[in-house]
């Protein structure tokens, strides 16, 4: 039986314009109704997911960066991973080899050097906040995530396999959209977030179930009793789930949740 969902945000939990579906909202109350946690981890920062607290009636902790910094539902801090003082100045200069632009993550701030790069206004339109534009990274601490940013997707895909060859030691890098590229600390990634639920609410990772679309998610398919892929996924991702749902412009979410978590199968 499944005790508890955990779910990624953004190409999963909502929709393509990045707003909930009431079929969205209607399944994660059911799933509350059915007395089964439900939980979110995303890339994103916690600020920017605080605008699905209310909606989803949101108790459980919720993962951002990947794992890298977890709070509580208003935002009070229980646990963080930072990216290794040591590693964060080698890490932006490999990506800036790959022409990637670079956002890092610190604290509640998300710094940028350059306001108008790529996806900076789009971004800010997701997590309903401004970046802190700063002249330099020089001497950062307590970064939480490094970010490479870039619309060639070659350029990132390759940038994330130079990361992990010659700083992997120390971050972990992983993609999660096509144009970003997440570098947070090593532990930081959403399968350890899988034990951190099991872990808190005291279940198996066995009774936890995962959704996701991205290559980032696998890790928690790895660990979860069950995993569920978007129907919108990469196709190595849904090869890495033992299920498949519909795209999240065709309540994909919900489907997943009745059909593969709640068993109400039609």
């Amino acid at each position: 039986m499944i005790k508890l969902l955990l779910s990624d945000v953004d190409g999963t939990l909502v929709a393509p314009d990045k707003s909930l579906a009431q079929s969205t909202v209607d399944a994660v109350h059911a799933l509350h109704d059915a007395g089964v946690h439900f939980a979110v981890t995303s890339g994103r920062p916690p600020r920017g997911m605080e605008m699905l607290v209310e909606p989803l009636a949101l108790t459980a902790p919720l993962a951002g960066f990947n794992g890298g910094l977890v709070v509580d539902p208003e935002l009070d801090v229980l646990a963080q991973r930072l990216v290794p003082h040591a590693a964060v100045a080698p890490t932006v200069a490999l990506l800036e080899r790959f022409s990637l632009s670079v956002w890092l993550y610190q604290g509640a701030d998300w710094l940028v050097r350059d306001p108008e790069g790529p996806h900076v206004a789009k971004e800010s339109h997701t997590v309903q906040f401004p970046p802190k534009v700063v002249d330099g990274y020089e001497g950062a601490t307590n970064v939480a995530k490094i970010v490479g940013v870039s619309d060639d997707h070659d350029a990132v895909a390759a940038a994330a396999e130079a990361t992990r060859a010659e700083v992997g030691g120390h971050v972990s890098a992983t993609r999660s959209q096509p144009y970003y590229l997440d570098v947070t600390h090593p532990d930081a990634n959403k399968g350890s977030v899988v034990g951190f639920l099991a872990e808190r609410f005291g279940i198996s990772a066995d009774e936890i179930a995962a959704i996701g679309d991205m290559p980032n998610d696998v890790l928690m398919f790895a660990r979860s009793g069950v995993s569920i892929a978007m129907g919108n996924a990469h196709r190595e991702v849904q090869r890495a789930a033992r299920h498949v749902t519909t795209a999240n412009d065709d309540d994909g979410f919900a489907t997943a949740v009745h059909r593969y978590v709640l068993n109400e199968r039609s």
